[in-house]
């Protein structure tokens, strides 16, 4: 694969929200649900999520940026290892030497000459696979991936439950990861369709759906709600209780509480990739009784007979 930076088109010093913005753009211009006639939609789809699972993940982009990993995610050899310019001493390496890579990955099959080990580890999936293989030789080719989405409730992702999809013909189990946005695609490795004999399965991309929620908005992390407060408990203050996705809490408001004033929750949001949650605001609306109060009526007149000096309405 390319450079991550290059395939979400952002710079290496380049924020988290600019990356997942990137990442998302893409993800919804080549998703293959809307490209179903664009085979080079799918490859750039895969790109993309691919690029994103490095650099989407903090521990991941920093092992690539300092070069301990590569564009696939794969392990880097060690820096001071460069190749097998020690068989022939001279700048070209193993091929100055005359190396028979061909040969010594055929020697394998037969059971002598060099082992696989080596090269497996050396080389990655370039040894493994058939023998006898000619020149530029293989490993074997992957199955198709699987597109396929999964429709949420904020609840469970506040839960971070374990849910049971299927896929294709199998049924798995798929927890939903901290920090998940609507929209974002998770690679599940292996899951994908099968391929030929030789063939190892493809991926299944799964692209995540949060349903709307008759309660909250989503913003990030943090969560918003509207709060019902009595009009006695507005002048009074003291507890009220507000709803989150784990069930009501108790709040504080203070004496002489206006409409539309915001509180915050901290920590009753959404997770987030660092194990920490978003917060949850909530703003209150003043309810008024729903029957006549002729004590209230009794009181709001005066309070208007004081202000406008006009008597009784």
């Amino acid at each position: 694969m390319r450079n991550p930076y290059d395939v979400l088109g952002v710079a290496k010093g380049a924020s988290e929200a600019d990356i997942k913005k990137a990442y998302r753009k893409l993800a919804k211009a080549y998703h293959p649900d809307t490209n179903k006639n664009d085979a080079k939609a799918k490859d750039r789809f895969s790109e993309a999520n691919s690029a994103y699972e490095i650099l989407g993940d903090a521990t991941k982009r920093a092992q690539f940026d300092r070069g301990e990993i590569d564009s696939d995610g794969r392990p880097r050899a060690p820096s001071g290892f460069d190749g097998f310019g020690g068989f022939g001493g001279g700048p070209g390496g193993a091929r100055s030497a005359g190396f028979d890579f061909e040969s010594a990955a055929r020697s394998r099959a037969g059971g002598g000459g060099i082992g696989e080990d080596i090269f497996s580890h050396l080389f990655g999936d370039t040894f493994r696979g058939g023998a006898g293989g000619g020149p530029g030789a293989r490993g074997p080719m992957k199955g198709e991936d699987l597109a396929a989405e999964l429709s949420v409730t904020l609840e469970q992702v506040a839960s971070e439950e374990k849910l049971r999809i299927s896929l294709g013909s199998r049924d798995v189990d798929v927890v939903i990861p901290k920090g998940v946005v609507d929209g974002q695609t998770i690679r599940l490795r292996g899951l994908g369709n099968p391929g030929g004999p030789r063939s190892s399965p493809g991926d299944a991309l799964l692209t995540i759906r949060i349903l709307p929620h008759p309660r909250f908005t989503v913003e990030g992390a943090d969560l918003r709600t509207s709060v019902d407060l009595a009009l006695e408990d507005a002048i009074l203050g003291g507890p009220i209780r507000v709803p989150t996705l784990t069930g009501a809490v108790e709040m504080r408001v203070p004496a002489m509480t206006s409409s539309g004033r915001t509180f915050r929750l901290k920590g009753k949001g959404l997770p987030k990739k660092d194990g920490t949650r978003g917060d949850l605001f909530a703003t209150t609306a003043i309810s008024l009784p729903a029957s006549e109060d002729e004590n209230l009526i009794a009181y709001a007149n005066a309070r208007r007979a004081a202000r406008t000096g006009t008597g009784q309405a």
